[in-house]
């Protein structure tokens, strides 16, 4: 490729991607007429086209960026006022530049049709509207003329102020003319701040950003997959080794730490903020809405939820058909909404947000909602359930019908939606990535879709365990808590009711799924009858338990497609490469639990949990667990950053403290131990190993690390039973799974800490 062909390409991706930025500026500009930084964007981005197009010799482009600016050039100097006409011929603007490079992505040239209309209509809305208009502050405008337009001063004065200095005088012109009385010191700093103003409008935005070919981040990131193979493989290398060697113990560890640290950067460089799909809807909603004749406004929060960018592509086709169907369907005309007591413009929210490692996905629309019966009605008429199976279900089974492929109650085939296609597509779009969607509607209020999808699919973290022989890896991000029944528990823990097996799980009935069944493999001597390992799941709001012969370890996997064969199966997700160099599947939890019906409860079933759902107000908490000398403690598991483990060399001392070197910082280490040291334990030998356990805690732009013993578990509890005073530092003192608890009160320690400690940052001062 020439060097010329190489200038056209820049010249066209820069291009599409300002004039994304372009249409999400005029939108607002539209909404906020007086936004002066989204007006010199705007002039900014098409005076780079037509100066660059002219380069190129696109000169039905420059004529038409051209007109353009001329317009925007009076919007910014204030001389014109923004107007929806105005609006919407700019909009039309940016879309015929992108008919035009796209003729010029296609054939070279910037096309032979021509926008006369349009740069008529441009032209006619930039004549002045007065004949005798000042000429607007330019950079170079000197604060003396800026005086003289604004009528403070006379020409005479600021002459006479001019010769003072070509006599020598330093002192500036405006200077002057405060210190001999002419004009007040007011004036003078608002005419400085018309000239800064003009200045700013024409500095250029610097680049703070590099262009990376999507392909080179792929090869990094397939690159960074297989070292994180390579350390799950030394890591289990050293742990058969029993950690004879400290020195290769001490290697490995640093290798730990330093792919977590540049998988975790990588990463970064995929994920993109959602607001690069959701930029494109401002303007989707204007057009369609216009075209119904609706009146519709749209909210959106959490823009800047970030997403890895596979993901980000597969969501925008699906996320796109809601909106549709939310306006087309969902929020009425503007004269029912007045009939119903409604304001006339209906509301359109979009919300994204991060939790438990997945990222929620929340559009709302406040209009007429979807009726339970229409939808019941519209199913049996299309034969796609029973009389009899309607009656059976409940109002969010009904509502999750419309999921069903071929099913649309849309009275009429418009242009935007109601085809009878569409939301069985969104489902197993979102469902292919690994995330679940559902509805909730309330007729006359409005419906709202709530999507759950993973934050990547490249890396995760996951728990491995064993059953009828073969390894298999589940996702962390569906994982609740584990349960072990040992003994006469494993004999009395498994119940029967209506067919269906469960388990007490502190009051709520738990069902449960034998992994080695929903597979169908046989397993005629991989479990031991008196031992049952539990996985407590959730899929799809529902949670499961898992029985599996042994649960090994939690370790990050590389994810990997599955073969066409494994793919028809529908109960895998992908496949990982083990520490060992063997295969294991991952189990796609919510298939699962489809084929085990536990999604899809019975009434029997529901109404069986109600019975012997407690009734205390208790509160439940997800708790770390961990021992700190003789002390059984917890900490809240929102709390805890990361856990890590150091080499014990690695720590050091400043002052009386004992600190690390961590993550750019030095970060402090409190040690549990020494904190609540009682009278008998002051003294006593603490066990020394080659390496520390460490809770990391974030608390504002700090780390704090907390030195413990063991970590126990992770564990969902009900912290309602209580006891004792509780001391400084500590919470509340509870029984966790039957043994008494103190949880830590991380604001006391992290407070008393950070005021022991000013923040240093390795390299210098902070």
């Amino acid at each position: 490729m020439g060097e010329m062909d190489e200038v056209v390409k820049e010249f066209l991706v820069e291009s599409h991607e300002n004039l994304d930025q372009l249409d999400r500026d005029l939108l607002k500009l539209e909404q906020s007429r007086n936004d002066t930084d989204a007006i010199k964007s705007v002039f900014r981005t098409i005076h780079t086209i037509k100066g660059t197009s002219g380069f190129l010799g696109f000169s039905k482009l420059e004529s038409l960026t051209h007109v353009a600016e001329s317009l925007l050039c009076r919007l910014r100097d204030q001389t014109l006022s923004m107007t929806q006409e105005i609006a919407t011929a700019l909009l039309s603007t940016t879309d015929a530049v992108r008919r035009m490079l796209a003729n010029i992505e296609a054939t070279g040239a910037d096309g032979d049709e021509t926008d006369d209309a349009l740069r008529a209509t441009l032209a006619r809305l930039n004549e002045p509207e007065t004949a005798d208009e000042a000429p607007a502050v330019t950079p170079t405008t000197p604060v003396g003329e800026i005086l003289i337009r604004t009528g403070k001063v006379k020409p005479q004065d600021v002459e006479l102020a001019r010769e003072m200095q070509q006599e020598g005088d330093p002192r500036r012109v405006g200077e002057i003319l405060v210190e001999n009385e002419v004009i007040k010191p007011s004036e003078l700093r608002e005419a400085l701040e018309q000239q800064a103003a003009a200045r700013q409008k024409d500095t250029p935005v610097s680049e703070t950003n590099v262009r990376v070919d999507v392909s080179l981040l792929d090869r990094l990131m397939n690159l960074v997959g297989e070292l994180v193979l390579a350390r799950n493989q030394i890591l289990q290398f050293n742990h058969s080794l029993g950690r004879q060697d400290s020195q290769f113990t001490s290697t490995a560890q640093r290798l730990n730490l330093i792919t977590t640290e540049l998988q975790e950067g990588v990463m970064k460089t995929r994920m993109q903020p959602i607001g690069m799909v959701w930029n494109k809807f401002p303007r989707i909603v204007r057009d369609l809405a216009n075209s119904v004749g609706k009146s519709v406004g749209l909210r959106m929060e959490g823009k800047e939820t970030d997403l890895d960018r596979t993901i980000i592509e597969a969501i925008k086709d699906p996320l796109t058909h809601i909106v549709r169907n939310s306006i087309d369907h969902g929020i009425e005309s503007p004269a029912e909404r007045v009939r119903r007591g409604k304001p006339q413009q209906g509301t359109l929210s979009m919300r994204a947000f991060h939790e438990g490692g997945q990222v929620i996905i929340e559009i709302a629309d406040d209009g007429g909602g979807i009726d339970p019966e229409r939808i019941k009605a519209k199913a049996i008429a299309k034969q796609l359930i029973t009389a009899e199976q309607a009656a059976r279900m409940n109002e969010r089974e009904v509502l999750n019908l419309i999921f069903l492929p071929g099913f649309s109650t849309a009275e009429t085939v418009t242009n935007i939606s109601g085809r009878g296609v569409g939301m069985d597509v969104v489902r197993s779009n979102i469902e292919r990535i690994g995330g679940t969607v559902d509805i909730a509607s309330r007729v006359g209020e409005g419906t709202t879709l709530k999507i759950k999808i993973p934050l990547t699919l490249a890396i995760i973290p996951a728990l491995i365990v064993r059953s009828a022989g073969e390894r298999y890896a589940i996702p962390q991000v569906n994982l609740l808590e584990l349960v072990r029944l040992e003994g006469e528990e494993a004999v009395k823990g498994i119940e029967s009711i209506h067919g269906s097996e469960i388990h007490r799980l502190r009051g709520s009935l738990l069902p449960i799924v034998r992994l080695h069944e929903q597979l169908r493999i046989e397993d005629p001597d991989g479990h031991r009858p008196d031992v049952i390992n539990i996985v407590v799941l959730s899929a799809d709001d529902r949670q499961f338990g898992l029985v599996v012969d042994q649960v090994m370890d939690t370790e990050e996997i590389v994810v990997k497609p599955l073969t066409k064969a494994l793919k028809g199966i529908g109960v895998y997700a992908g496949a990982t490469i083990m520490g060992d160099g063997h295969v294991a599947l991952i189990l796609d939890t919510f298939r699962i639990a489809q084929r085990a019906n536990v999604v899809s409860e019975s009434r029997e079933r529901s109404r069986a949990v109600a019975e012997v759902r407690t009734t205390q107000n208790a509160v439940r908490e997800t708790l770390l667990l961990f021992m700190s000398g003789p002390n059984r403690m917890a900490l809240p598991l929102e709390q805890v950053h990361r856990l890590e483990e150091f080499p014990r060399r690695s720590l050091e001392q400043a002052g009386d403290d004992v600190v690390v070197q961590y993550r750019g910082e030095i970060m402090p280490l409190v040690s549990l131990t020494t904190l609540f040291a009682t009278h008998e334990t002051v003294g006593a030998p603490t066990p020394q190993s080659d390496t520390v356990q460490v809770v990391v805690h974030r608390h504002g732009e700090r780390f704090i690390g907390f030195l413990v013993d063991r970590i126990v578990d992770i564990v969902d509890e009900d912290v309602s039973t209580r006891g004792l005073n509780p001391r400084r530092g500590v919470r509340a003192t509870a029984v966790v799974h039957g043994k008494v608890t103190e949880i830590l009160d991380v604001a006391v320690i992290a407070r008393d800490t950070v005021a022991t400690h000013e923040p240093v940052a390795i390299g210098g001062a902070s």
